[in-house]
């Protein structure tokens, strides 16, 4: 079953990247296994968005398959487009690798990767929901314009997955982690404990979600 899986590499240079860089690139997805028939590769400056081969490479992914990139940044535009792109593949059974810079690490393949994959689907989660309550947040702050600050944000269960996922990275920092969810350092550790498990606050939201 594993003879069928295939490796499939993306390529993304800038005009300013030069030449050099997309050999290097090109070598590097070689060297890792990707066929030369199965690269695709965009040439676009960072603030476009079109990127047709990427569109393609995407599309022709098929659960097993592993996507390999150069770097984590050749994925995505920004943030957001980098957590939806990973959340989707992990939906559809696909594997990613990155082979340089921050995201080295990443390869969902190994049992120790697919943890990362559930902190991209929170993180995919908790964008949805960030949004939606800004606007809950807006529209009461539009109804009432004499009091301050907008509505308290509450734990989600988005929320508890990331904190649960986060905690337990050693260089996590616990006030930049609570002012990401919009939470006091209270509340998180009423949910997660500092070593990133459930506690019992934690665990009645997310068995609320799971009965709705």
């Amino acid at each position: 079953m594993e003879d069928h899986r295939m490796l499939v590499g993306y390529a993304r240079v800038s005009k300013a990247d030069g030449s050099q860089t997309t050999d290097l690139q090109r070598d590097a997805l070689f060297t890792a296994g990707v066929g030369a028939e199965r690269l695709y590769e965009d040439q676009a400056s960072g603030k476009k968005d079109d990127r047709p081969h990427l569109a393609a490479c995407l599309k022709a992914l098929r659960a097993g398959d592993t996507l390999i990139v150069w770097k984590l940044d050749r994925l995505g535009r920004d943030l957001r487009h980098l957590v939806n792109t990973v959340h989707d593949l992990t939906e559809r059974g696909i594997g990613l690798r990155v082979l340089t810079g921050q995201g080295a690490a990443i390869d969902t393949t190994t049992a120790s990767g697919k943890l990362v994959f559930g902190i991209f689907a929170a993180l995919a989660e908790f964008e949805r929901e960030l949004i939606s309550e800004r606007t809950v947040a807006g529209l009461t702050s539009a109804r009432a314009r004499g009091r301050k600050g907008g509505r308290p944000y509450k734990m989600t269960p988005a929320k508890v997955r990331l904190a649960v996922a986060s905690m337990g990275q050693l260089d996590t920092k616990v006030g930049g982690l609570c002012k990401e969810l919009g939470i006091t350092r209270q509340t998180l550790y009423r949910h997660v404990s500092p070593s990133g498990e459930l506690r019992e606050d934690g665990r009645k939201v997310l068995k609320q979600s799971k009965s709705k």
